[in-house]
């Protein structure tokens, strides 16, 4: 029987497996790559074992994290390959021009892609590489909003330090 996989923190979906898994706080961060490309960060449980990078591409994602954790203003440069829809790829590039330490809502998104909300808030949560792509940075207007398609801990609490930790 092959080794099983561990749970994603919210139900998002593993892919291949992991080529890394990232100490983090709140979480474990599964790396998915080729030797080429990143295909998914993947927030997973505190408590799931670590995985040294089993190649290039996911050592040089584990030295940006920790590029982003001593300094949240590190800007991530890797190669990326994700299928998107165009609404989602719309929904990811406007995610990639909100600045570090600020935030938007998902109704501010809507107007300005010329959707609706919750088809922002959708494509948010169908984001693949969340950091790379900073969905977090997304808020209700009404408050903190969801992360990762769930309104729960734990995975607000990711969003709530991620957002705490680009304040400083």
């Amino acid at each position: 029987m092959g080794a099983r996989q561990p749970e994603p923190v919210a139900r998002w979906a593993a892919g291949e497996g992991y080529q890394a898994r990232l100490a983090m706080p709140q979480a474990v961060l599964g790396v998915q790559c080729t030797t080429e490309v990143v295909t998914g960060l993947v927030f997973l449980a505190p408590d799931t074992p670590l995985l040294a990078p089993q190649n290039a591409l996911a050592a040089e994602v584990a030295r940006q994290l920790a590029a982003y954790l001593a300094d949240p203003r590190h800007v991530f440069d890797l190669p990326l390959h994700y299928a998107a829809t165009p609404h989602q790829a719309k929904v990811w590039q406007a995610l990639q021009a909100i600045p570090c330490g600020q935030v938007r809502t998902y109704g501010d998104l809507a107007r300005e892609l010329h959707s609706a909300a919750q088809a922002v808030g959708q494509a948010c949560g169908a984001n693949p590489l969340p950091l790379v792509i900073p969905c977090h940075r997304v808020v209700s207007r009404s408050g903190l909003g969801g992360f990762m398609q769930q309104r729960s801990a734990p995975t607000l609490d990711i969003k709530r330090w991620l957002l705490a930790h680009e304040q400083r």
